[in-house]
């Protein structure tokens, strides 16, 4: 064992297709300033998050809803002011919380070269999909995360994780092990991987109710510090921190596989 590490034992949880049983993960408990990024990015750093993150990167983001496309269906989301109180509540209490805490011990682990402890938080993160399309969306992700930054951005951490991993790998997994693996800072990774998330589905909001592109950048612009806050409280965060209660969002993801027009793959 690591110095500055210790055992955080998972209890069992139900999920909607089976029970992920106790599991035994090695996390830090010492907070970590050096190379989080404390002191910023570099502007290489700054150059691959840009990339890695941009909607022209080919991991077919813009397919996915997260199942906003029910929710406008079923009137949850009409307006500019539901989509931005419906991304808040992903933000804090959803998927973009669970990912952030992931993305900050998988970036760890990489970072020290943990590779067990790298391969359990994969597939935990692999088994706390709640709907089959949401686990569609982030695993296609990140496996076209995975191949293109394998091509274009290699990196022998990276292949080494790509090489042993025989399960899925979810996109804020594959994003922390490439930023690990070009030492990236944890902390201008993770928020630029946040913004990037809520971006997403701000554009996806755009096109289904409709909305103008003026209305979604007041929405951008109103979320950024929720994001920046979550961000900061996820870095500080632990194993036995994961949770969410997004239900409604999480229920959309689900009656989405089977709505009858759809335009969205999620």
């Amino acid at each position: 064992m690591i110095m500055g590490m210790t055992m955080t034992t998972l209890t069992p949880m139900t999920t909607p297709t089976g029970i992920i049983t106790g599991t035994t993960i090695t996390t830090s408990t010492t907070p970590m300033t050096e190379p989080d990024g404390a002191q910023g990015a570099s502007r290489a750093d700054l150059a691959r998050l840009m990339t890695w993150l941009s909607p022209s990167y080919p991991v077919g983001a813009f397919t996915y809803s997260h199942g906003i496309e029910w929710a406008v269906e079923a009137g949850d989301i009409a307006t500019a002011d539901h989509l931005r109180e419906w991304l808040r509540d992903l933000i804090h209490h959803g998927t973009a919380w669970s990912d952030a805490v992931l993305f900050c011990h998988v970036w760890r682990a990489a970072i020290a070269g943990e590779t067990e402890t790298l391969t359990e938080l994969a597939d935990l993160a692999a088994a706390l999909q709640p709907s089959a399309e949401r686990a569609l969306e982030s695993t296609a992700q990140g496996r076209a995360f995975m191949e293109m930054t394998l091509a274009a951005w290699p990196a022998p951490a990276l292949t080494a994780f790509a090489e042993g991993r025989d399960g899925a790998v979810t996109y804020p997994v594959a994003v922390a092990v490439a930023a690990a693996a070009h030492g990236v800072p944890l902390a201008p990774a993770l928020t630029a991987t946040l913004h990037a998330l809520i971006a997403n589905l701000i554009s996806a909001g755009v096109r289904l109710v409709p909305l103008g592109q003026t209305a979604g950048q007041t929405v951008t612009a109103a979320l950024i510090a929720e994001i920046d806050a979550v961000a900061d409280a996820a870095l500080a965060a632990s194993l036995s921190d994961l949770g969410g209660a997004a239900w409604r969002s999480d229920i959309a993801s689900m009656k989405h596989e089977t709505q009858y027009t759809r335009l969205f793959r999620s």
